[in-house]
This record gives C-alpha cells, structure tokens and sequence, in this order.
C-alpha cells in the first residue's frame, strides 16, 4: 500500500470524531467526576492549565491514532474487520496497555474504566468512519 492511496480526509474526520468524543466522554455528562476523582484533580486544576495546549496536543495525537489505523486499515477496510481490528487496538492492545500500568500505579479501577472504555470505543469508531468514508 502506498500512503498516497490513503484518504487524508477521512483520517481528519476520525481524527475529529476521537477528539468530539473525549470532549462528551470526559465532560460532567458523562464520566467527567469519576475522572476528576481517580486522577486526584479538581475543577480548580483544569481551570489552571493551558487549554490551547492540552487540546492542541490531544488533536494531534488524535491524528496519529486516526493516520496509524488507516495505515493498518489499508486504503479500502471493510465494516467488519474495521470493527474487528479497532476493537482489538482499542481493548487489546490501549487499555490492556494501560490497566498494567494502572496496576503498578495503584490507580482506582473506575480510572481504568473511565480510560479504558474512552480508548477501546475511540478505535471502533475512527475504525467505522474510516471503513465508511475509505
């Protein structure tokens, strides 16, 4: 496969969908208190750091997820082993990742689940927009 055969348009999209994602799934909505509480933050903290920062740097990131998974994708994915394959990145391979390191951490389990669940539906979905858009 060559990178050219990639749509770039649907590697921003997956991009935004991640970063739409975290927004709600970290918002007071839904898991926002829980993830305040495991991570040992406050409000207060939030209002300190640089949001330009933080969000610019997690857009980016969100970019090489969504770049690396088109790659191992390929230019054409179909639903299903889109599916298949972001659910394994996403549960096998980023929130086993980080429950190891939850363990050593001794982070509380509603912090790996909070997280956990935030990567695993992250991959599925930049996976079905990829398949759907490829």
């Amino acid at each position: 496969m060559q990178l050219a055969e990639l749509n770039y348009w649907a590697i921003l999209l997956a991009a935004l969908s991640s970063f739409m994602l975290g927004g709600l799934w970290y918002s007071p909505i839904l898991f926002g208190k829980t993830w305040l509480e495991g991570c040992g933050l406050t409000e207060l903290d939030l209002q300190k750091s640089d949001p330009k920062l933080i969000y610019g740097l997690a857009f980016i990131l969100s970019l090489i997820a969504a770049f690396v998974l088109a790659v191992i994708l390929g230019p054409d994915p179909n639903m299903s082993q889109s599916v298949t394959i972001g659910s394994a990145l996403g549960l096998g391979i980023a929130a086993s990742s980080l429950g190891i390191s939850y363990i050593f951490e001794q982070r509380p389990l509603s912090l790996f689940l909070v997280n956990g669940g935030y990567h695993t539906i992250q991959f599925v979905l930049m996976a079905t927009i990829l398949s759907v858009t490829g």
